[in-house]
């Protein structure tokens, strides 16, 4: 876990960029709770920013992944023996040290605690980007599937999503509010952001690439935060989208990054056989 840690701090630093420049502070993945910058430490709660409670049964393909008993990420259900979640959250990781908690609203309790007997990391990820930020997860034992516990549907390879399409995230990330619950899972509701857009947005930290998909309001005010990363991105009862980077958390003009599903189907379907 050790190693973990050491590699996601020195994704921050490198993360966007080439190898002679100089990446502004605020850019980084957002994978777990004591890792935020300093900036943010004082006033985190970690939770979805500019959300709001609610039940697991709301969105029941949720998962906690924990290392020794801490929610670090989000994740995905997407069968009753695999999970999908961002690579960002697994690099150096060992599935021995990894747990799930699923069908319940609360990270720290509820529900069931399910060992994982594989990592299967994206071979193509790179910390430098943040590309092919994805990663599945084998569990030991099967989930007991119901209304707290739910496979999520995938998209086809390629399927696009229209700019504007509304999308629910979820997680137990950074609200950067010290008046919401640290303890409950929440939801915000964000457009999908045009492409060319987000690409321009980000054209200062090396752009966005196919496997990446926008959303989040021009205005900022809603967003995934720390420690919501690997989490769901979902539109029209699908995966689009998995928890990925961005610039600070809910910032103007600078939508919240995630892995694009579509873009690595073939490949969940190839090493997972869902």
């Amino acid at each position: 876990m050790i190693q973990f840690l050491v590699l996601v701090c020195a994704a921050f630093a490198t993360v966007l960029g080439n190898d002679d420049s100089i990446v502004p502070s605020g850019v980084f993945p957002r994978p777990h709770y004591g890792t935020v910058q300093s900036s943010e430490k004082e006033d985190s709660n970690h939770r979805i920013v500019g959300g709001f409670e609610i039940d697991i049964a709301d969105a029941p393909h949720q998962i906690s992944l924990q290392s020794r008993g801490s929610h670090i990420c989000g994740g995905s259900i997407i069968s009753s023996k695999w999970v999908l979640t961002a690579a960002h959250c697994t690099d150096g990781a060992s599935a021995s040290n990894l747990r799930v908690r699923v069908g319940s609203t609360k990270h720290a309790s509820g529900g069931t605690v399910i060992a994982i007997s594989r990592i299967v990391q994206h071979a193509n990820y790179t910390s430098r980007t943040i590309d092919y930020d994805f990663s599945l997860l084998q569990l030991k034992k099967a989930i007991k599937l119901g209304n707290a516990s739910r496979v999520i549907k995938l998209p086809e390879q390629n399927e696009s999503v229209a700019d504007g399409t509304l999308c629910e995230v979820t997680g137990w990330g950074n609200t950067q509010s010290i008046n919401e619950s640290r303890h409950s899972l929440r939801a915000a509701y964000v457009p999908s952001f045009n492409q060319q857009d987000c690409n321009r947005a980000y054209g200062l930290y090396g752009g966005v690439t196919d496997r990446m998909l926008c959303a989040g309001f021009r205005e900022g005010g809603k967003d995934a935060c720390q420690g919501d990363s690997g989490g769901p991105l979902v539109a029209n009862g699908k995966l689009v989208g998995v928890v990925s980077w961005g610039l600070g958390c809910a910032q103007p003009n600078y939508p919240g990054v995630y892995s694009r599903v579509a873009a690595a189907r073939e490949w969940i379907r190839s090493n997972s056989g869902v």
